[in-house]
């Protein structure tokens, strides 16, 4: 709901990722590839801006995206934790400084970092700008192995938008989608995002699947984002149909790196989708590249490589599925 990093300026006016997509045809987003995209988008934007549409998109195959069970960064050598000092020094600055600072530093020193957000964020409300550099960070934010992380990085952006926990802010929302304009895909995933942050769950699922069956591939590409970042049991439901249906192999792509790694889905949630992904591979009317999207998802999600063997891969499921079930490290820790 997906690794990412900054937007640059282009010209004397910020680039804001909602505002791109009036400056390039669909058919660049429509390219199969993210080689393709970047290289049609040349003419178009810097290369640091290149890269930030690159890593938003998340185009990579699933097949290099890492397990969820091998999580690096939850195990990697503990970085030094900020002193009094540095705290003091967070403290004093303005509220905008104080979320940039303090989102950079989760990204590696999670924890002490975190607490503070969560101590923060209330009073950063109506304080906060969606400037070029708190953009930039939420993308990097949002790269993070740690759920935590990512979640903050969403808290962060909806405040930077004022975008409040309300029904109000879901009609804001609802109403940007409906417009039409280029507002209506970072619209989708922030419908998708406060959805997971328990506004109207229920109404943020029907408008992100209706707009999953648009005409539209960008729209459809763009209510993928939504689902991954909503995160819940239904959402996984349509990701997984849309994974098995849905005309665009990019956007299949899209739905399989959702399940397997991108948005805001727990390691427990991913696991779910095991069974499902399992009777996929097993349908015959699938595809060649699309039973492909489907391994590589499972291999993603389980750490096991069995290739496109189905019995293999039930049998490993049927004694596996349990015990971890029950042994997947819980990512799902949030702000709110």
């Amino acid at each position: 709901m997906a690794n990412f990093t900054s937007p640059s300026k282009a010209t004397s006016g910020a680039l804001r990722l909602h505002r791109w997509f009036p400056r390039c045809s669909y058919s660049y987003l429509l390219a199969p590839v993210a080689v393709a995209v970047l290289s049609t988008l040349t003419g178009f934007f810097a290369g640091q801006c290149r890269s930030s549409l690159q890593n938003w998109l998340k185009i990579h195959p699933v097949a290099a995206a890492r397990p969820f069970k091998a999580t690096p960064a939850l195990v990697s050598t503990p970085q030094p934790r900020p002193n009094d000092s540095d705290i003091e020094a967070i403290s004093h600055l303005a509220p905008q400084q104080q979320a940039e600072r303090l989102l950079e530093l989760a990204t590696q020193q999670p924890d002490p970092s975190l607490n503070l957000i969560q101590r923060n964020l209330n009073s950063w409300r109506g304080q906060l700008q969606d400037s070029d550099r708190l953009f930039h960070l939420v993308l990097e934010a949002l790269n993070s192995d740690d759920r935590r992380v990512r979640v903050a990085a969403v808290e962060i952006d909806l405040a930077a938008n004022n975008l409040m926990k309300s029904p109000e802010s879901l009609e804001k929302l609802q109403a940007q989608i409906q417009s039409g304009t280029a507002e209506r895909f970072m619209a989708l995933w922030r419908l998708g995002a406060l959805g997971n942050r328990g506004v109207e769950p229920a109404e943020a699922l029907t408008t992100l699947k209706l707009y999953a069956h648009s005409r539209n591939q960008t729209v459809r590409f763009w209510a993928v984002e939504g689902l991954a970042m909503l995160a819940n049991t239904e959402a996984i439901d349509a990701l997984l149909d849309i994974l098995g249906r849905d005309p665009a192999a990019q956007i299949r792509q899209r739905a399989a790196n959702s399940l397997s790694r991108s948005g805001l889905l727990t390691g427990e949630q991913r696991l779910t989708a095991v069974p499902q992904l399992l009777n996929l591979l097993d349908d015959d009317s699938l595809d060649a590249p699309t039973r492909d999207l489907v391994c590589a998802t499972l291999e993603a999600i389980t750490g096991a490589a069995f290739g496109k063997n189905v019995s293999a891969w039930r049998d490993w499921w049927a004694h596996h599925d349990i015990r971890d079930k029950h042994s997947v490290p819980r990512l799902g820790l949030s702000l709110a």
